[in-house]
């Protein structure tokens, strides 16, 4: 089995798959007569295709632990995907470069406290993997006609441990 080691998320090495979606270095201001601050425009959305609209969903998820068979991967070739977790637990980031159609050379990050991410439209990525217990996401995507979901499932799974 191939061996893939987890990397820490930082926004530059994430940067050719999509958006960190986190606090930290971002523009914001106060809003709301001062008592709230707003962190702006932290991700990326795109919405294509035929009647393309926006979905906010809550998906629960169940945990993975080490080492982490990975046997498949997905994208959405009519919008981003954006994985916000309700809770700091971190969670694994999954993503592949794209060849002709075929993921390849998958690399993996691991989230810090605070942290999401959305994936580009037609990035190939794993699935959500919390790490510690069954988690909740928000998961902003695309709803509307055509199908905006391939799964690609590898010949030989690749083998996912820590750093």
């Amino acid at each position: 089995m191939r061996t893939v080691k987890v990397e820490r998320l930082t926004k530059a090495e994430f940067a050719p798959f999509g958006d960190v979606i986190e606090k930290e270095g971002v523009e914001n201001f106060k809003i709301n007569d001062g008592r709230c601050t707003r962190y702006h425009d932290l991700a990326h959305v795109e919405i294509a295709g035929p009647q393309p609209r926006a979905l906010v969903n809550i998906f629960e998820s169940t945990p993975v632990s080490f080492p982490y068979e990975l046997r498949m991967v997905e994208r959405h070739p009519f919008g981003s995907q954006a994985f916000v977790p309700l809770s700091d637990r971190p969670f694994l980031v999954i993503v592949c470069e794209d060849e002709g159609a075929v993921p390849v050379r998958p690399r993996a990050f691991v989230t810090a406290p605070g942290q999401g991410i959305n994936f580009f439209r037609n990035t190939w990525h794993g699935v959500l993997t919390p790490l510690e217990a069954v988690s909740d996401f928000v998961v902003v995507d695309r709803g509307g006609e055509g199908n905006n979901l391939e799964e690609y499932f590898f010949d030989e799974p690749y083998c996912v441990v820590e750093g």
